[in-house]
């Protein structure tokens, strides 16, 4: 079950990587100045990204939960 923790933190790891990369993205888009209407859509596509990644790091955070009761 040892595996199963460690995979767990490896999927959490990548899961945050993502939500690091959604907050860039939407400093940058922010700091360009664009119009409210080509921000509105640079920020839907930025959450679907983000929506992602948290369910891969959920999913992973539960995957550790698991080794340790299991282990």
């Amino acid at each position: 079950m040892e595996n199963l923790i460690w995979a767990g933190a490896v999927v959490s790891v990548i899961g945050l990587f993502g939500i690091l990369y959604c907050i860039v993205k939407v400093a940058n888009a922010k700091r360009a100045g664009l119009p409210d209407e080509e921000l509105r859509a640079r920020l839907q596509k930025i959450i679907a990204i983000n929506m992602g990644a948290l369910f891969v790091s959920v999913i992973g955070l539960m995957m550790v939960v698991l080794g340790i009761f299991l282990g």
